[in-house]
């Protein structure tokens, strides 16, 4: 059985208060997101790891993109159950 790990990624982050993507603030000297692609890599290969971008995607795209990893664009934003029903429909093993 092949696994995937998809990460949502795609939120504004405005409680935040902040104009930088939730997923971008630094912790431990490296962004959110890194964190995590970092954790999901040891589990599942690179290409089998989806990230859910949709605010400033460019951005969280640029902070990721050299790890191997795919990406998903959430054009609209309705929330998690949203994002992983469209990505699900094209894929029958996530």
């Amino acid at each position: 059985m092949q696994f995937a790990i998809v990460i949502m990624a795609a939120g504004k982050g405005t409680r935040l208060k902040s104009r930088r993507p939730k997923v971008l603030h630094e912790v431990g000297g490296k962004p959110l997101i890194r964190h995590v692609v970092d954790a999901a890599r040891q589990i599942v290969p690179p290409e089998d790891v989806y990230v859910i971008v949709g605010h400033e995607a460019g951005l969280v795209k640029d902070s990721v993109s050299a790890l191997g990893v795919q990406f998903v664009e959430q054009t609209e934003q309705k929330g998690t159950g949203h994002a992983m029903a469209d990505r699900a429909a094209g894929y029958a093993g996530i």
